[in-house]
């Protein structure tokens, strides 16, 4: 019985001893693999801050879970990159970025004289020889010098179909020879371009973004001169009352 218990407590022993060495072992291949780690990382250039720069560098300004289109880089005045449907990369069909740049200053400025134009004659009435347009309402008044004096409207026909001739032949050229920017026909009577250039770039991102607001305001009075027959600050009138407390 006694030589029975001694012969078995070597292996009691080996049994014992092994979970310690197995357990030894794995703390020094992880330490080893911590220096190792260590030390690669302090040879390792830093690039992880310039990776998550050159990410959020190629997100878009006025949407940034989106991606930057490319050919919107802001050398534009007004360009944040917004381009949500991806217009900016249309080439196969006659129209690109040059074209679109054209359609949207040019639209811009006809917006803004347009919206001068509903609150001017609201205010103050009709022009000269279109007395007869007396109604509030410039989406109707436009009707009653229809009525009145068609020959006006044609003629105001004539002259956009003469302007347009002009500009597609500037927008052409201009886009086949890359010497004439978007919307730019030397038009500078009062030479703000003559003088500071940083002065005029806030200039040209001042006239797109009221240009933009423009057409949402041109727009606006359209729609609602068409559903409420009423002119536009009336109409505002009208709402502030309503909702007045």
């Amino acid at each position: 019985r006694s030589s029975g218990m001694f012969s078995s407590t070597p292996t009691l022993r080996r049994r014992t001893l092994f979970p310690v060495l197995n357990c030894t072992m794995v703390k020094l291949s992880l330490f080893v693999g911590a220096l190792c780690a260590a030390s690669a990382s302090a040879f390792a250039p830093a690039s992880n801050g310039r990776v998550v720069t050159s990410l959020a560098a190629d997100n878009s300004k006025s949407l940034p879970f989106l991606t930057r289109p490319p050919l919107l880089d802001g050398s534009m005045a007004g360009d944040v990159g917004f381009d949500p449907l991806g217009l900016s990369n249309i080439d196969e069909v006659g129209i690109d970025l040059y074209w679109l740049r054209e359609a949207e200053v040019k639209h811009a400025r006809v917006a803004m004289m347009a919206v001068a134009g509903f609150l001017q004659v609201e205010i103050f009435g009709p022009a000269p020889g279109c007395e007869m347009a007396t109604d509030k309402c410039q989406t109707d008044a436009f009707w009653q010098l229809w009525g009145a004096h068609p020959q006006y409207v044609a003629f105001g026909l004539i002259m956009i179909t003469i302007t347009e001739m002009i500009s597609g032949i500037a927008t052409t050229s201009g886009r086949e020879s890359g010497e004439r920017a978007p919307g730019d026909f030397g038009l500078d009577p009062l030479g703000f371009g003559k003088g500071d250039p940083a002065a005029f770039e806030r200039l040209k991102a001042q006239e797109i973004a009221n240009g933009r607001l423009a057409m949402w305001a041109a727009a606006g009075l359209l729609v609602q001169g068409c559903t409420t027959h009423e002119g536009g600050i009336q109409n505002l009138m009208q709402a502030l009352e309503d909702n007045s407390f």
